[in-house]
Formats: structure tokens, C-alpha cells, sequence
């Protein structure tokens, strides 16, 4: 891949290696068009590193998507699952989104990338129109085998593959027709009656007949190597130009009916493969076009197929965006490749003043220069932008800085366009493209830009709004939650809280360490149903189990007797809860469950395992009965996992699997950092980062008592 070094064992040997490994899929499976995706731990995003099948300018809009993205590839990785989609109308019904950008009849599957100890990233294939409607158990093994191939190849790497700026685009190599004698082909083709030509995959033309040439009005010095719908500008129509799109999409036969001025109607016949399209031009005895525009008319603007489509896709990924941060990604990673851009300032109105909500392209220092600048100031057009409530667009420096003399040598950039974001009339801020070489706007590029800005000022005033909600939910967590936990000899403790993706509500889950005395301890997790008014019924749960323990309660007591307090509430909502009674020098922890999912134990000197742990009814249930109670030996090195259900409760997975399979985690990883631990435990069974239930984990460590024999 460009900027890879090729040495062996190095990163361009294994880029080689999966370029391979996805030629190989593409023709072992029949696919016409294969992707390869990889996962950028940074932001984290998907990364399209290799494409098969497709132009390079094909893939714009698909180049780096979000790991919560709405489309097959991402949830094939989130849910660790092939997932299938049999056609147009099935992919319209699950992935509108998708389907708005690739409106072709095409079959499609994803697959995840799932290695030895992570998730590497996704592979795609898209299959022609005419392919059978479902996946066969076989071709769902070749698949997933394949998939398993480019793991493997990314696991025994010496090191994670660099990813490229753009992808490597990777050549099918099916197999050729023995070679003929071409002035024997192409006087054979000037024979016939019809005209003849070939397309690349990119849509220009490499081949054309005589005959054709005439039929099209041009000569052939003057259509090699140009685009149709660009050296000919009576075929200059999206409509024609998505013609080629749907062809080169599902490799099925397309023909059409174009009108080349003044009066002659032209068949155009497209036959796809995977090297290109042949094309059959013949004169058509229908005239079922618009009648020929009068003298002088001017055609309308239109933007290319490519480009509205494009459009569809970003507005309708500004619309799902939730936070600034996930808007500043967006912007980053989508709109400014579609327009060639390098630089990014977005900003929000605040008091009278532009505050920078988040940039891409600048240094941390120009960006500390232009932050909280006033509306009226005279370093940036963008106080006057957001006053005439149009946008202004700079070519190079010289225009800029006839009214804004400073403003080139801030940032350094060539070309600007400088966006009001505004909502019925009202300010919301002001988003900056730059370039880093001068760059004249065209009329389509300041339609298109000005058309977006309304889109991105929505989802900047959605997205401040919905971070506010956020982080005050977050500040009422953290106070719901312990600020630290106890320090006692001989036990070491760590703790972590995540709440969900995305949401504005209070989660139920919450732990604690309480110290009894110089050595015992308790330590309690839990989980209320719902959110909302799970906060107050949460502090009401951690009250009373602080209550009872420290007065001395035995663990089925403690459970027993919150119980009965959430009964008489008769809050209508349900609490799981596992307590544990430590005593370090006895060496032994004592475990009362109310419907809580079981903790994991690992033993210095045995295998760690899902404690067997007999449950009670839960929380907020009045049975009159008291809560059993395990007691298991607690010596020196041992290690508690207690945790809540979003940990191993995961859409598409066996809860019993996955905890089991989180225990065998937990023994091969190093447990000496507790807190590292913990990542390691989160990383295993959400890969990608997303989780759709709050998680807590809660760690304990018996250590050796100081007056203890070593």
C-alpha cells in the first residue's frame, strides 16, 4: 500500500498477502466486487484498505465509515456474524442509508475479521443481480473461511499493517481469452453495421469503432481516454452517467436511449465483466427523448451521478450523527475527501463569541489563536458570513486577504469556504473548509457546500444539545457512584463504570467496597431495570446495603432486609445485586446473590472459572425467604471478577458461552495490574467499543497480610 516499505515479513509483504487473500475471495466465491476493511484503533474507525472490482472513485463515500455506523460491514463485526443481504429491496429495508447510495440490484455479504485475541476489521463482497437470493451453507463456509484466512495472515504479523490514505485497488486476473490478431478483431468490428466501443472500469473509453465514432459525432483521437458523458456533452446527464453505474455495479446488461442532437436517436447496449464494458451503439428508430432544446437554450447545471448520490449520503449521515464529537468525525472523514479539502474548523456561537467545538488539519496552536474570537472580528470572514447569512468562498490567499490581511498568515491554508450554519434565522455557528493549495470553487462545489450547511447547522444544534444532557447524566452518575474505593491491607481493589454508547438517561448499574474493620470488607455490584428514576431507587439500594453491613449483618441478611425495604417502596422496578462478605484473615469470601449474573474467580494455582453461585430472588420481590449464602476460600492471589450483565450480555451471543469464554480470558491474561485487567476484560467482549447496556466492573485481589508467614 502507498508509504509501506516492502521487506519480508514487514508491512508491505502482509499487504501483498490480503491483497491476495481478497483476489482469491472474489474468485472463489463469484463475487463481482470485493472490500476490505481494517480497523483504526484511534478514532475508531473503519478504514477501507483494499478494493477489488470497483473504481478507486467508486469507493469516496465508503472510505472510512464509523464502527457504529449504520451498514452491514460494521454490524458484521459488532455482532461477530456474516450478515446477508439478498437484494435491493432487502438492503433498502435494513440499510436505507446504504441503499440511497447504491440504489443497483446487487447481493451482498460481510463478514467479520475476528482474530486470535481481537477483531481485526471486515470483509465485503457483492455478488451481480442474477446471483441465487440466499447464501448457500457452502458458499456461507468459503466465506467465513476466507475470512478466517485474512485474520490469520493479520495475527501472525509482527506488527499491525499501516493503513493507507486511500485503498490499494486490487486486480481480479480472470482469466484471459487466448490472444488474437487485432487488426483481424477490429476489421471484423468495422464491418458491422453498428458501432462498437469499450469501457474501463473507470468509464473511459479504450476501444473505438469507426462506425461508433461517426454514430457519436466525434472522431476517435478526440474519445480515447475521456469519459463519455464528458467528451460528449449531449450524454453530460446523471441519468446517462448512472447507467454506466448500474452496469459496472451489478454486471448486468444495460441498455439505453440517448438523443444526439439535433434529431438522431442513439441505442446504447452495455455488456460488464470484471475487466470493463463493451458497449453496442446503434441507431434507433424510437424517439422516445425530449424534444431538442431550441437555439441558444442553456442547458441546466447538473452534478455528476457520482456526486448526488454522494450528497444523498452525507445528508442522510448528518441526520444520524449524535454528538460534536461524532459530527467533527463525520465532517472529517466524509466531507472534506468528497471536496478535495485537507482542513476543518467547526465552530459554535456562544455569548457572542465563536467557540471551536473541533477542527482537523491545524495545529493545536492556531486553533487556541482562533478560538472564542467575537463575532465582529476582523481575522476571519466568519463573523460576517454568519451576518449576511452567506457563505463566501476564497480561491487562494491574495482574495482572502484583500478584507482580512491576517487571516492567510494564521493558518497557512490557500483556499477557504466559510459556511454559516443557521437555523430559522438564528446563528448556530460556522464551519471552514481550507485547502492546502489554492482551489477555484465551482458553481456545483458552492451549490452542493451551501446546500450542506443547513444539514450541518441541524446537526450541530441537535448535537450540543444532546453533549449538555449527556455530560450533566454523566456528572449525576459519577455522584451516584463512589469517588474512590477503600484502601485495606492484603486487599487490592479497581473499578471502572461505562456507560453506553449513546443515551441522556441515568444508568442502573452501580458497585461499592465498603471496610468493616481493620480485615473485612464488603463489596457489593448491582443493576436497577430501566433508567430514569433508576438513579434515586440505585442510591436507596446503596443506603441500605451500607446499613446493614456495617451493622453487622450476615450477606443473606443484608440482601434479605433491602429487599424487604424496596418491597415496601413498591417502586414496581428490579434490582439483580451480588454482595460479598471478605474476611482476609480467615481467607475466605462469603457470596449472597439477588438474580445477579454470577461472578468469576481465578486461583493462583487453578483455572479460572464461573463461581457457582446459588442465586436468590431478585431485589424488589417479596418472598419472605432468606438469600442463600457460598462461601469459597479467599487465599493470597486470588482474583474476584464481579461485574454487571452488559458486560457478557451481547445481541446475538449465548450469555452461559460468553461468560465462560470471558473466564478463559481472564486466565490467560496478566491480572498484575488490576486496572489493565480490566481493559483487557472489556476489550475481549465488546472489540469495537460499542455496547448498547451500561458496564461495570468491579475487581478484587487477595494479597498476602503483612503479619502473615510469607
Amino acid at each position: 500500500m502507498p508509504g509501506s516499505k516492502e521487506h519480508p515479513g514487514g508491512s508491505g509483504s502482509l499487504d501483498d498477502a490480503l491483497s491476495v487473500a481478497l483476489a482469491d475471495t472474489v474468485r472463489g466465491t463469484g463475487a463481482s466486487i470485493g472490500g476490505l476493511y481494517l480497523i483504526e484503533e484511534a478514532e475508531p474507525v473503519l478504514r477501507l484498505v483494499a478494493l477489488c472490482g470497483l473504481p478507486l472513485a467508486f469507493s469516496a463515500p465508503w472510505q472510512r465509515l464509523p464502527l457504529t455506523a449504520p451498514v452491514p460491514v460494521a454490524d458484521a463485526i459488532h455482532d461477530d456474524t456474516l450478515v446477508s443481504i439478498a437484494g435491493q429491496e432487502e438492503m433498502a429495508r435494513r440499510y436505507p442509508r446504504a441503499a440511497a447510495v447504491l440504489p443497483y440490484p446487487f447481493a451482498l455479504a460481510a463478514v467479520p475479521l475476528t482474530g486470535v485475541r481481537r477483531s481485526w476489521g471486515g470483509l465485503v463482497l457483492m455478488w451481480p443481480a442474477g446471483r441465487p437470493r440466499r447464501i448457500s451453507p457452502r458458499e456461507r463456509g468459503h466465506i467465513t473461511s476466507s475470512a478466517r484466512r485474512m485474520a490469520r495472515l493479520l495475527d501472525d504479523a509482527p506488527r499491525p499493517p499501516a493503513l493507507p490514505d486511500q485503498p490499494r485497488v486490487v486486480p481480479v486476473d480472470a482469466t484471459r481469452h487466448p490472444a488474437q490478431t487485432g487488426l483481424a478483431a477490429a476489421d471484423y468490428l468495422e464491418r458491422l453495421p453498428e458501432g462498437a466501443a469499450a469501457l474501463d472500469l473507470e468509464g473511459r473509453i479504450t476501444f473505438v469503432t469507426a462506425t461508433a465514432a461517426r454514430l457519436l459525432g466525434r472522431t476517435a483521437d478526440r474519445l480515447l481516454g475521456t469519459r463519455p458523458w464528458q467528451s460528449l456533452p449531449w450524454l453530460d446527464d446523471p441519468v446517462y452517467e448512472d447507467h454506466y453505474r448500474t452496469a459496472l455495479v451489478s454486471r448486468a446488461p444495460v441498455s439505453f436511449t440517448a438523443l444526439r442532437p439535433p434529431d438522431q436517436p442513439l441505442t446504447f447496449e452495455l455488456y460488464p465483466d470484471t475487466s470493463g464494458i463493451s458497449v453496442r451503439v446503434l441507431p434507433s428508430a424510437e424517439h422516445d427523448e425530449a424534444p431538442p432544446q431550441p437555439a441558444g437554450a442553456r442547458q441546466p447545471v447538473v452534478a455528476p451521478t457520482g456526486r448526488l448520490y454522494q450528497l444523498v449520503h452525507l445528508a442522510a449521515a448528518l441526520t444520524e450523527s449524535v454528538t460534536v464529537r461524532d459530527l467533527v468525525a463525520l465532517i472529517t472523514h466524509q466531507i472534506l475527501p468528497a471536496f478535495g479539502a485537507q482542513g476543518l474548523v467547526l465552530s459554535g456561537v456562544d455569548a457572542g463569541r465563536l467557540k471551536i467545538t473541533g477542527y482537523h488539519g491545524y495545529p493545536a496552536e492556531v486553533m487556541e489563536r482562533l478560538d472564542a474570537l467575537s463575532l465582529d472580528t476582523d481575522l476571519t470572514p466568519a463573523g460576517q458570513v454568519l451576518a449576511s447569512g452567506t457563505p463566501a468562498f476564497f480561491a487562494d490567499p491574495a482574495e482572502l486577504a484583500a478584507s482580512y490581511p491576517d487571516a492567510p498568515q494564521i493558518s497557512g491554508k490557500q483556499a477557504w469556504a466559510f459556511l454559516p450554519l443557521i437555523i430559522s434565522g438564528r446563528p448556530v455557528g460556522c464551519c471552514i473548509l481550507s485547502y492546502a493549495r489554492p482551489h477555484t470553487f465551482t458553481a456545483d462545489e458552492r451549490a452542493v457546500l451551501t446546500s450542506l450547511s443547513g444539514l450541518i447547522a441541524q446537526a450541530l444544534d441537535r448535537a450540543r444539545l444532546y453533549d449538555t444532557k449527556h455530560r450533566l447524566v454523566h456528572e449525576l452518575q459519577r455522584a451516584l457512584l463512589p469517588r474512590a474505593l477503600p484502601r485495606l491491607p492484603g486487599l487490592d481493589v479497581a473499578a471502572r463504570y461505562l456507560p453506553a454508547g449513546h443515551g441522556t438517561e441515568v444508568g442502573g448499574d452501580f458497585f461499592d467496597v465498603l471496610r468493616l474493620d481493620d480485615t473485612t470488607a464488603a463489596a457489593v455490584i448491582g443493576d436497577v431495570e430501566g433508567h430514569s428514576v433508576a438513579a434515586a431507587l440505585m442510591g436507596q439500594v446503596r443506603t441500605a446495603i451500607h446499613a446493614h453491613a456495617t451493622a453487622g449483618a450476615a450477606p443473606g441478611q443484608v440482601l434479605a432486609r433491602t429487599n424487604r425495604l424496596l418491597a415496601d417502596l413498591d417502586s414496581e422496578l428490579l434490582v439483580s445485586c451480588l454482595y460479598v462478605h471478605l474476611d482476609l484473615s480467615r481467607g475466605q469470601a462469603s457470596f449472597a446473590n439477588a438474580g445477579h449474573v454470577p461472578p468469576l474467580l481465578r486461583h493462583a494455582r487453578h483455572p479460572a472459572a464461573v463461581l457457582d453461585v446459588e442465586p436468590g430472588p431478585l431485589l424488589g420481590i417479596d418472598t419472605g425467604d432468606d438469600y442463600p449464602v457460598t462461601t469459597v476460600p479467599l487465599l493470597p492471589g486470588t482474583t474476584l471478577a464481579l461485574y454487571t450483565d452488559g458486560l457478557v450480555e451481547l445481541p446475538g451471543s449465548d450469555v452461559t458461552r460468553t461468560t465462560t469464554d470471558l473466564a478463559g480470558h481472564l486466565d490467560a491474561a496478566d491480572g498484575h495490574d488490576l486496572e489493565r485487567l480490566i481493559d483487557r476484560l472489556v476489550r475481549h467482549t465488546t472489540p469495537t467499543g460499542r455496547h448498547t447496556d451500561d458496564i461495570a466492573v468491579l475487581l478484587l485481589r487477595a494479597s498476602r497480610l503483612r503479619d502473615e508467614p510469607a
